[in-house]
């Protein structure tokens, strides 16, 4: 197979957690427990800092825009940080590499960092008319992870990432003249990164021109879109409501799903699973909706049965990361494979697939519980590359 993945790919500064370096920066900006608010818009250093708290404190994921690239790298310069590669495509394109399936990106930037980054499998077509460089960065904690803010201690109750970026080239998601060219052999073709977008022309004419690009499709191609937190939420509606009519298959993960709820799901209890399923695919009604979780995968609608394997490879491709972080090799991968489901996950989906019928398929995902120091960066990206790298070996 041919898989084409888009749209654009990011220089990532992954930082190393140090509660102590957070308590010295919330002192510094006199930010205390009330300051906290992960809606606040990103203006400053001490905006951040609030923001990133916040999210701690509620163990939730999430993605911000930032008022300028100088405030990410004021942030990243106060930490041990290590400089990798992201967005969907691209850390989709590199776990499919650990598995020897090639692939071809489209990149609205480019620079020597992503050039010595790529894997050697990797092609790309570029809307990039020069080099230029727009860190994001990515702040991963642990469960438990702890941060003194004056009396009070913040104590995050669940492991996840957060992002803050400030990208031009990403926020204007330029198209390559050479996609459509590069869709004309593809037999899948993965959409993302419209959820960086600002400007409501904007996007619409990203959109007008990805979907003449689409033209250029087999007619056998399976197009997948990946969800993800917008910049502007109200956004979001917009870049739905084209997706649905336009891909085969619509993917997302808990907090966007809980996000188009407007309500917090309990992902261990199989009638409030099944209810939310079914409400998301009224809300997104696309052929075939997957939804990833840290508990579980499912699809449900036209391909539901077919995905299996790729729902498998997904939740296997994403656990490795969890588990080995960066670099992990097939032998990895093959190990993680081996691992058992956790049992709570396995009887929730034999209970969620009762309730939801012929027309979804349900896997668990696998139990990780002894996983000392896990990564939680990039998982929904890698999720995705083991989902269609999967496709690939079905």
């Amino acid at each position: 197979m041919r898989f084409v993945l888009g749209m654009g790919g990011t220089v990532d500064y992954e930082i190393r957690w140090d509660s102590a370096v957070l308590e010295a920066l919330a002192a510094e900006h006199g930010v205390g427990p009330e300051d906290l608010d992960r809606t606040t818009p990103v203006d400053s250093v001490r905006d951040l800092v609030r923001s990133l708290l916040a999210f701690v404190r509620d163990g939730v994921g999430g993605e911000r825009f930032v008022a300028s690239s100088d405030i990410v790298e004021a942030v990243a310069a106060r930490f041990d940080k290590a400089v990798t590669l992201g967005g969907t495509c691209v850390r989709a394109a590199i776990a499919m590499d650990v598995l020897g399936v090639p692939s071809t990106m489209h990149l609205v930037s480019i620079d020597d960092t992503v050039r010595r980054l790529l894997p050697a499998s990797v092609d790309y077509v570029s809307s990039a008319a020069q080099d230029s460089l727009d860190p994001h960065l990515i702040v991963q904690y642990p469960a438990g992870a702890r941060v003194r803010l004056g009396d009070v201690e913040l104590v995050a109750p669940h492991p996840n990432r957060v992002i803050y970026a400030n990208d031009p080239p990403h926020r204007e998601l330029e198209i390559a003249a050479d996609l459509p060219d590069a869709l004309r052999t593809a037999d899948i073709f993965l959409l993302s990164s419209f959820n960086v977008i600002q400007d409501p022309a904007t996007l619409e004419s990203r959109l007008t021109q990805v979907r003449e690009a689409m033209r250029s499709l087999p007619a056998d191609a399976l197009v997948v879109f990946e969800d993800a937190g917008y910049h502007v939420p109200a956004l979001s509606r917009r870049v739905r409501d084209e997706m649905v009519w336009s891909v085969d298959v619509y993917s997302l993960n808990e907090d966007e799903m809980q996000a188009y709820l407007g309500r917090a799901v309990d992902l261990l209890d199989p009638a409030t699973v099944a209810k939310a399923v079914r409400e998301l695919h009224e809300v997104v009604p696309a052929p075939t909706l997957v939804v990833h979780t840290k508990y579980w995968a499912l699809a449900v609608g036209q391909r539901a049965a077919s995905l299996r394997p790729a729902l498998v490879g997904g939740i296997t491709m994403a656990s490795t990361r969890y588990w080995m972080g960066d670099g992990f090799t097939a032998d990895d991968y093959a190990a993680t494979a081996a691992l058992a489901p956790g049992s709570t996950a396995q009887r929730l989906v034999a209970d969620v697939a009762d309730l939801l019928g012929a027309d979804a398929c349900i896997v668990p995902a696998l139990d990780l519980t002894d996983v000392a120091a896990p990564t939680t960066i990039g998982l929904g990206d890698s999720f995705v590359g083991g989902f269609l790298a999967a496709l690939d070996r079905s």
